[in-house]
């Protein structure tokens, strides 16, 4: 950067020296004018010197804006003194240069020397301006903000940690304040010392500068220049080498970069962030489990202080701990694997009691090592030596991640961390058939039941929605439906078990959301498994509209022709009473609801035409006046729908208008 600030730098000094030297050869008519544009040109043209020397130290953004205006200036100025030479009795005689000019070009060249010299002093190291107070250039008379901005981003290159983190915290209230702003920030080259800040600031100001990143994600624009910019990388390192508070504020960035631009979906994949957020997830929610926690033997270094208590051997041990190191970007398994023994609980019972055993002590090198002095088999020589065995930190990688005292965490810390998490999975999944593979290859859903069943407010929230779009997309994705949501898969068993518990109270934030997870899942239940089927239909009587909407639109998922199971979903629809209800939701229900009520009840209609409850209901005359409203026949599908169901009754029932009577009267 240094070269290119120094080509910037080198036409206005070009130019400085012109002036001043035309300025010497002025006339006498205007050489007073000229004496005082010749002082201030001197001192400008000292500044840029100045700058040129510091080149390294400046940042870029402004002293391209602010030596841009300065060349031109001295441009305006060198024509102005050009004007002034004596070059003969005519030129002498009929040259009028106004003094307005004169003072107009002052003020110019003034501005210009406010301008320079403020920008070496926002470039300067902090500990050399100390506590002087910036203020703000000339040229940030028309937009201030914008020299705010530079200022922040100055500090950011060139503060200590501590007035790096100020200004982090500075540009995320700015970001926060105004979307314009947050797009300043990134023009002006802020992202960069933003990343550099995350990875090695202390922890508040990694807080505030992954906050500002979240913040400044706000478009697809922004988020792309952000990726090329590395944020997928130092954010995986964060997620798993950082301090937990940090890695809240990162898994909130995360989900932000997300929902505002999919295409970045696959570059956390890629990253491994997916992983590193279900660990997050899994961390102190499932318990340690043979069935759920522990996908392979060989996964931890538990492995290894198993291989130690079984066999003293020191080539086994060895062995074991070569395993170890080739696993230690372990995959997540399936939480149901049938690959795990049915031992491994003991195993867990075991290595536990084997490393309150295995005492830490302080070695040389700082690191936490066995002391093996009280060892069986250890074989401490008197000259010293150390025996190389095999050592193992007492805390253990939680698939990738360093969970060493994460027990130790504020609760509140730990559910912020579990939330956001869930947050980041559930924009991450959206729409993303090979990220809710890798989601549900993993213990997610089992870790998305229990927090649904106890977890907090917001972690409940973001777990029923990371559930949604993953249950979305297995809607439309077969492979991923059959793998993840088979029928007796325990996981399986346990989501579905929370949603339908959550949708039978009906009385929380989650129930849409669960609703629409329950009626993706239509597909995978069994013609036995109709227990989902009563709750969606008592909520069809619900006061609100968008509840009932989304119960009738779960319900058509069960009784639609797509469904191979609809002919036994619409005889159950009907057992629960479903009939009544559709058709007041038909006549009476507002007009988001009317549609889908009414392409429930054509459904079971055609599917079960013969059924006495239909008839007894006088659907057939619901159909027929459904069909008489334009607007409920504007849509081409439920029109064709409702066309053939109508088509469909009239082979088994006779018209009438009793139903629709009765419900006037």
């Amino acid at each position: 950067m240094a070269d290119i600030v120094k080509q910037i730098l080198a036409k206005p000094i070009q130019l400085a020296d012109q002036v001043i030297k035309a300025a010497d050869e002025a006339s006498v008519s205007f050489k007073q004018e000229c004496v005082e544009l010749k002082s201030k040109t001197e001192k400008l043209a000292g500044l840029l010197r100045q700058a040129a020397r510091a080149s390294s130290d400046l940042y870029e953004r402004p002293t391209r804006r602010i030596i841009d205006d300065t060349e031109q200036v001295l441009d305006k100025a060198l024509s102005l003194v050009l004007k002034c030479r004596a070059n003969g009795l005519m030129k002498r005689v009929f040259t009028i240069i106004p003094a307005a000019a004169f003072r107009k070009m002052a003020a110019q060249l003034e501005n210009s020397i406010g301008d320079v010299s403020w920008l070496l002093r926002v470039s300067a190291p902090a500990e050399d301006r100390g506590d002087e107070y910036l203020g703000l250039p000339p040229i940030a008379a028309n937009e201030p903000i914008l020299c705010l901005i530079w200022e922040q981003i100055a500090i950011l290159y060139k503060g200590s940690l501590e007035d790096r983190s100020d200004a982090a915290a500075s540009l995320v209230s700015l970001a926060r304040d105004n979307d314009r702003y947050g797009k300043l920030i990134i023009e002006e080259c802020g992202v960069g010392p933003l990343l550099k800040l995350i990875k090695e600031g202390k922890m508040e100001g990694q807080e505030h500068a992954a906050k500002a990143i979240g913040l400044l994600g706000r478009d697809p624009e922004s988020v792309e220049h952000m990726i090329h910019m590395g944020v997928c990388s130092v954010f995986a390192k964060i997620l798993k080498e950082g301090p937990m508070k940090v890695q809240v504020v990162v898994a909130w960035a995360v989900s932000e970069l997300a929902a505002n631009y999919t295409k970045c979906q696959d570059l956390f994949a890629q990253h491994n962030i997916i992983r590193l957020l279900v660990g997050h997830l899994a961390f102190e929610t499932v318990q340690e489990h043979s069935k759920y926690n522990i996908g392979s033997i060989k996964a931890t270094s538990i492995h290894a202080l198993v291989m130690a208590s079984n066999n003293s051997s020191a080539n086994n041990l060895k062995r074991a701990n070569e395993d170890d190191d080739k696993q230690s970007n372990c995959q997540i398994l399936h939480p149901i694997s049938n690959e795990i023994p049915n031992q491994m609980h003991t195993v867990v019972k075991t290595t536990i009691a084997m490393n309150a055993a295995l005492k830490p002590v302080q070695q040389g090198n700082g690191a936490m090592q066995p002391n093996h002095a009280n060892h069986p088999k250890s074989n401490n020589h008197s000259n010293g030596k150390q025996n190389h065995q095999p050592h193992h930190q007492h805390s253990y990688s939680h698939c990738g991640i360093n969970v060493k005292g994460r027990e130790l965490e504020n609760p509140d810390t730990k559910a912020k961390m579990k939330a956001m998490a869930a947050r980041a999975l559930w924009h991450l999944a959206k729409g993303n058939s090979p990220i809710c593979r890798s989601i549900t290859e993993s213990r997610a859903l089992l870790c998305f039941a229990v927090l649904l069943e106890k977890g907090p407010e917001d972690v409940q929230y973001n777990s029923a929605m990371a559930l949604m779009e993953i249950t979305t997309v297995a809607e439309e994705d077969a492979e991923l439906r059959r793998s993840a949501f088979k029928p007796n898969s325990p996981a399986c068993k346990a989501v579905v078990d929370q949603l339908l518990i959550i949708i039978e109270k009906a009385d929380s934030d989650l129930l849409l959301p669960c609703i629409k997870a329950i009626g993706n899942l239509a597909r995978t239940f069994r013609a036995t498994e109709t227990r989902m089927i009563g709750p969606l239909v008592k909520l069809l009587d619900e006061r609100e509209a968008e509840v009932s909407r989304e119960a009738s639109i779960a319900l058509a998922k069960f009784a639609s022709s797509n469904n191979y199971l609809h002919l036994d979903h619409c005889k159950a629809i009907i057992t629960a009473d479903g009939t009544k209800h559709l058709i007041q939701l038909v006549y009476f229900g507002e007009q988001i609801v009317q549609i889908s009520a009414l392409v429930l009840l054509c459904y079971i209609a055609l599917h079960v035409p013969d059924s006495e409850e239909l008839a007894q209901a006088e659907v057939l005359t619901v159909l027929e006046w459904a069909f008489k409203q334009s607007y409920i026949t504007q849509d081409e599908t439920v029109d064709t729908l409702l066309q053939e169901a109508k088509s469909r009754l009239e082979l088994y029932q006779s018209r009438g208008s009793r139903g629709f009577h009765k419900l006037h009267q």
